[in-house]
């Protein structure tokens, strides 16, 4: 298995700085950092924004193979370099990136694990009422946009705080300025503004999952290796769970790694919506100030995301396929 993972995990390297790269080139080339300074009054002379675009490794003039040579040299080092007013790079991005990975990673465990198991039922009740209960409400949430459904649920605890009495869900930041009351209370806080962004996130994960475990449980309900099991003395909630279950995973798992992408992009609007200060939020901002670096270094971030989700699923698929692990 060593082998296996070591193979991926060089192809993935490989893939990361491909995509980096291409970031990068994409963002030198579509972003104008020198059109920050053309709105200030008195405007800065042209030779004074040259020489800070320059020193910012922002300055179009240069060529860009030369600004991506400079950039990549720094990025090997861990070293984004600087935004277009100055700021490092790295010192945002660290703190931003720790709000989202809590974000995507509730919702991709909350997701993931929901919609397998409602999937799994689904399949096994077939065609009767939990199945087609939760193939209407997996197609009613595939409809509906993310930034309609994250609105929705606002309204809806909002409706429920006031029936209530209590803030039993809060809808905007990431915790309460000035809260007092010790770690309890603060955990408790974060938790209620945590709440409303992962149902948000995982909401689609588990409608995707669901249908497509469905499909893929119902294909070796009557498979061979079943009726083998349960001709052996196993009950048929045994066989199903032991054996059926395990093998309808695989391509479930395989699939993780293409949705953990969209989830990234769904987390982008979460955020702006529950006003959490994550990468996402970041993102947006940065294209807007044609902030070319920091641009880059989240298409760096997102690349390494999706390649180490897509690694997770190499390991899965080879604990649950021991075929997968020679050759």
């Amino acid at each position: 298995m060593a082998g296996f993972l070591l193979r991926r995990l060089v192809n993935y390297v490989v893939l990361i700085a491909v995509a980096t790269s291409l970031a990068y080139m994409l963002a030198a080339t579509a972003l104008d950092p020198r059109s920050n300074y053309e709105g200030r009054n008195p405007r800065p002379p042209a030779a004074v924004v040259d020489a800070r675009l320059s020193r910012l490794n922002l300055n179009d003039r240069t060529p860009l193979f030369e600004r991506y040579l400079t950039w990549a040299g720094a990025a090997v080092r861990g070293d984004f370099g600087r935004t277009w007013n100055g700021d490092r790079v790295n010192d945002d991005l660290a703190r931003r990136l720790g709000v989202t990975s809590r974000l995507i990673l509730l919702g991709v465990v909350l997701g993931s694990v929901g919609g397998v198991l409602l999937g799994a039922l689904a399949a096994v009740g077939q065609y009767g009422w939990f199945d087609r209960l939760s193939t209407v409400a997996a197609f009613v949430v595939l409809a509906i946009p993310t930034v309609v459904l994250a609105n929705m649920l606002i309204i809806g605890a909002i409706w429920l705080n006031d029936r209530l009495g209590a803030q039993i869900f809060l809808v905007s930041g990431e915790v309460t300025p000035g809260l007092a009351g010790g770690a309890g209370a603060g955990l408790l806080d974060r938790a209620k503004h945590l709440a409303l962004p992962t149902v948000s996130l995982a909401l689609g994960q588990v409608a995707v999952y669901s249908r497509y475990q469905r499909n893929m449980m119902l294909d070796v309900l009557d498979a061979d290796f079943i009726r083998t099991a349960m001709a052996k003395g196993l009950r048929r909630r045994t066989a199903l769970v032991k054996h059926g279950l395990r093998t309808a995973l695989i391509p479930a798992v395989t699939y993780f790694a293409f949705t953990f992408g969209s989830l990234l992009v769904g987390a982008t609007i979460t955020e702006s919506v529950f006003g959490w200060h994550g990468m996402g939020e970041e993102l947006v901002a940065s294209i807007r100030t044609n902030d070319v670096n920091t641009v880059a270094a989240i298409a760096c971030f997102a690349a390494l995301a999706v390649l180490l989700a897509s690694l997770a699923s190499d390991l899965l698929h080879a604990v649950l396929d021991p075929r997968v692990r020679v050759g």
